[in-house]
């Protein structure tokens, strides 16, 4: 016990060495037992320092005043939890400094491996740069590429620069400047981003991509091009590249057929249904026609496509005359098959055009004989005429309205500027158009007619022609009923103003329907306004 006592002599008092001998003892003890504790609470304290474990030589060199090991030949060395390998280093002890060439090799850990040309590692900030034919692998999850490369063993974030490639089971990412949390498996792309899918192609100026989740943020605009040619352009959202589905904000869609914009998008390509929120807008190029509405929901495998939600279509025509037609749901059918195509508008149709207004409750636009179909109680209006039937169809010619067939029960009504009703009614009816205007209508079947004769001077009624034939022929000027043409057995009388009975002065089957007329505005729909998207200024036909 002598070896650990601290002696001093005291004259007078004898016992003191004992004493003090006790009191070093215990001094002793706490400080090996602090610097134990310290070992064991703070074990990176021990392992600050970048260690040697193996080279086949090692020489010793100077820089200056600063001296260095020359390391040559199977060179292994380690901090913590990371170990180096190369086939030659400059090893500077002093400042914590390796500097390592040929095979470099690192392993962080059990999950991180980066393979290079030559290293720079500092020991006391933990950050390695490699350069030349670097491969950075995250175990099962994915591969980086590129020639420049820094490492933050602190944050566990890879960035590179002057060009990289991401590569995992799914998809290849590259761009010209990235970083890769190892943490998090989260990559930032940067500059001329590109992506490569079995089903698709991306471009970028910057996005996110979750190695682990394989799921795609988009950050700025991007272009997705599909594998049939299909064009999609997302602004910001989410993509999952294994589930196939999608949450975006903002962004188009492009095929060589339509184009296709919304604010709120949800794509899910396994059963290959994409849903289309607000602000929508389908653009089919061929045929200067446009759809909007607040809802759209495509369905790519049948072709099909519903807008709904203040729904509505815009045809440009002739002259950059535009037809609207609104209806509670829209739908779009395409196919490879010209026959098949199909354009369809059902409950509450309206229809609007600068000379032309209508009402029906359902339609259907065939763009193979460029026609319109209405259904259900259809009505339609050119300047001062009203037209009905059963069903009744319009053929649209070099952009602009030809002629209209109204079957069954077909009806056309004038009023005239005395606020009389000229009739005419029959089972077929065929009006043709001619500079944008009713050139004339010929009546098939079961004619008969109600005109009323006006005196051009005084502007009075001088009576009303009542005639029944077989088949008219109805001529105007400048929309108005000019002159008349009667055909097979006609019976005729006319009946002086005098003589008329209000019976007298209407066909069966008379509806006068002028207050049902649609205005512009009851059928293009107000658009919803967002403050924070540039679609809530897009211009609206």
């Amino acid at each position: 016990m002598d070896s650990f006592r601290f002696y001093k002599n005291d004259t007078q008092n004898p016992n003191s060495k004992t004493l003090y001998g006790v009191k070093g003892m215990h001094l002793f003890v706490s400080l090996v037992f602090f610097l134990l504790l310290m070992a064991v609470s703070f074990p990176g304290v021990a392992q600050k320092k970048v260690k040697l474990k193996q080279a086949d030589q090692l020489r010793g060199g100077r820089d200056g005043d600063e001296r260095f090991d020359r390391l040559i030949g199977n060179v292994i060395l380690t901090q913590n939890q990371t170990t180096i390998y190369c086939d030659s280093a400059y090893f500077f002890k002093k400042r914590n400094f390796v500097e390592a060439f040929g095979r470099v090799k690192i392993l962080e850990g059990d999950s991180v491996t980066i393979t290079g040309r030559k290293l720079e590692y500092d020991g006391n900030t933990k950050k390695a740069k490699l350069r030349s034919n670097v491969v950075f692998t995250k175990l099962a999850t994915a591969t980086l590429y590129t020639d420049f490369l820094d490492f933050d063993r602190n944050t566990n974030v890879a960035n590179y620069f002057n060009n990289g490639r991401l590569v995992d089971s799914i998809n290849i990412l590259t761009s010209s400047k990235g970083y890769y949390n190892v943490s998090s498996n989260l990559a930032s792309f940067k500059r001329n981003v590109h992506v490569k899918n079995p089903d698709y192609t991306m471009t970028a100026d910057s996005l996110q991509y979750n190695s682990r989740s394989k799921i795609i943020y988009f950050v700025t605009p991007t272009t997705v091009v599909d594998k049939d040619s299909s064009t999609f352009v997302y602004e910001n959202g989410f993509y999952e590249t294994t589930s196939k589905q999608s949450d975006l904000k903002l962004g188009s869609a492009e095929t060589p057929e339509y184009k296709l914009d919304a604010e709120n998008y949800k794509l899910d390509d396994i059963r290959k249904k994409y849903l289309f929120r607000k602000n929508v807008v389908m653009t089919y190029k061929k045929e200067n026609l446009v759809i909007y509405g607040q809802s759209a929901d495509y369905f790519k495998s049948k072709g099909i496509a519903k807008v709904y939600d203040h729904a509505y279509l815009a045809k440009v025509t002739e002259n950059n005359d535009t037809l609207f037609i609104s209806a509670d749901t829209l739908v779009s059918i395409d196919s490879p098959d010209p026959a098949k195509k199909r354009l369809l508008a059902y409950h509450n149709v309206k229809i609007y055009k600068s000379d032309m207004q209508g009402l029906a409750d359902s339609l259907e636009y065939r763009s193979l004989d460029s026609t319109i179909y209405f259904y259900k109680d259809p009505i339609l209006w050119s300047q001062d005429n009203q037209m009905t039937a059963d069903s009744i169809s319009m053929l649209i010619k070099n952009n602009t309205i030809d002629r209209i067939y109204m079957v069954a029960n077909s009806f056309v009504v004038s009023q005239d500027t005395l606020i009389n009703f000229n009739q005419v009614k029959g089972r077929k009816m065929t009006t043709f158009f001619k500079n944008k205007k009713i050139d004339h209508v010929v009546v098939d079947g079961n004619g008969e007619s109600l005109y009323f004769a006006m005196d051009e001077k005084t502007n009075k009624a001088m009576g009303m022609n009542k005639i029944i034939c077989s088949s008219i022929t109805i001529r105007f000027k400048e929309g108005k009923v000019n002159n008349m043409s009667f055909y097979v057995r006609p019976e005729a009388s006319f009946i002086p103003p005098h003589e008329l009975k209000i019976e007298d002065t209407k066909l069966k089957g008379f509806e006068w329907r002028a207050k049902e007329k649609p205005k512009r505005e009851d059928v293009v729909k107000t658009p919803v306004v967002s403050s924070t998207s540039p679609s809530s200024e897009r211009k609206r036909l």
